[in-house]
């Protein structure tokens, strides 16, 4: 290292700024706590409907544990009551599964904008795909659960599962207490999604898109009554569909229609210099002698 030079002091090198401490993440504990905060309001739609489904199992012929076996396999709650039909009447297998492809189909447009790539691992991603019910796709595709981690969907889906099958499996253990028709326990799972609606609603306020659910509701009651649900959620993915591709179609054409440059004001001509005046000739004095 060359010295410094005579007469000047060496200024001391200044320390390397601090590195940023890296944002802590949350524990799993944490996650858990906050899905389970998330999933109270679905729990309690849930749960009484669980057990709902469990006392039709029983009332139906079958043995209590096909309850705890449907909301722990199948996992399909509309699906679920169909099959329970379907089983005790022994209906072949072909028609079972075209059931289930046509009452299930919905899900393809959950897809479309469930937040699968968030969660992390092939197997959380399995379960996740396998967990994406009506409750659980209102949850995480909210304004508030922009922010949620992996783990933190991975325990909501998880919890909405225990809720399903804990209150299958207690409708069906119980189901000789509870009379074969209760009225308004089905009516809960309604209730739940309007309150889901209503939160949605206070969250954003897009009048334009519960509007728009209805208008395709009505429509697909009056031309497809016995498809209703299929028919709906088509005629509103197509819906949202072409207002989205309005609302492109209109945000390049507000980007290149740029306001016109006004003319810039011409330069005024500069004074012209004035003439100098000419130097007068000095007058030689006489030499003297």
């Amino acid at each position: 290292m060359a010295s410094a030079p005579a007469g000047t002091l060496a200024r001391p090198e200044s320390p390397p700024p601090p590195t940023p401490a890296p944002a802590p993440t949350p524990a799993p504990r944490a996650d858990l706590v906050a899905a389970l905060r998330d999933s109270s309001s679905v729990g309690l739609g849930l749960f009484p409907l669980g057990i709902a489904f469990g006392v039709l199992v029983v009332h139906a012929g079958l043995d209590w544990w096909w309850a705890t076996a449907f909301t722990a396999l199948v996992y399909a709650g509309s699906l679920e009551f169909l099959l329970v039909g379907l089983v005790v009447t022994v209906t072949p297998l072909a028609q079972i599964a075209l059931t289930a492809f046509l009452v299930n189909f919905r899900h393809v447009f959950y897809a479309l904008s469930f937040p699968l790539h968030r969660v992390p691992g092939r197997l959380g991603k399995a379960y996740s795909t396998f967990g994406m019910t009506d409750e659980a796709y209102a949850l995480t595709t909210g304004a508030d659960a922009r922010s949620w981690n992996g783990r933190r969907i991975i325990w909501l889906q998880v919890l909405c599962q225990v809720y399903w099958v804990a209150g299958g499996t207690a409708g069906a253990l119980f189901g000789a207490l509870v009379p074969a028709r209760l009225v308004g326990l089905d009516f809960a799972l309604t209730a739940l999604f309007v309150v889901l609606t209503v939160d949605a609603y206070r969250a954003r306020r897009d009048i334009a898109t519960p509007a728009l659910a209805l208008v395709c509701a009505l429509a697909a009651r009056f031309v497809l009554p016995g498809q209703l649900l299929l028919a709906a959620t088509g005629l509103f993915t197509a819906g949202l569909l072409v207002r989205y591709a309005r609302a492109k179609h209109r945000t390049p054409e507000a980007a290149t229609a740029t306001p016109t440059p006004t003319a810039t004001p011409t330069a005024t001509a500069t004074p012209t210099a004035t003439a100098t005046p000419t130097a007068t000739a000095t007058a030689k004095e006489p030499a003297r002698a």
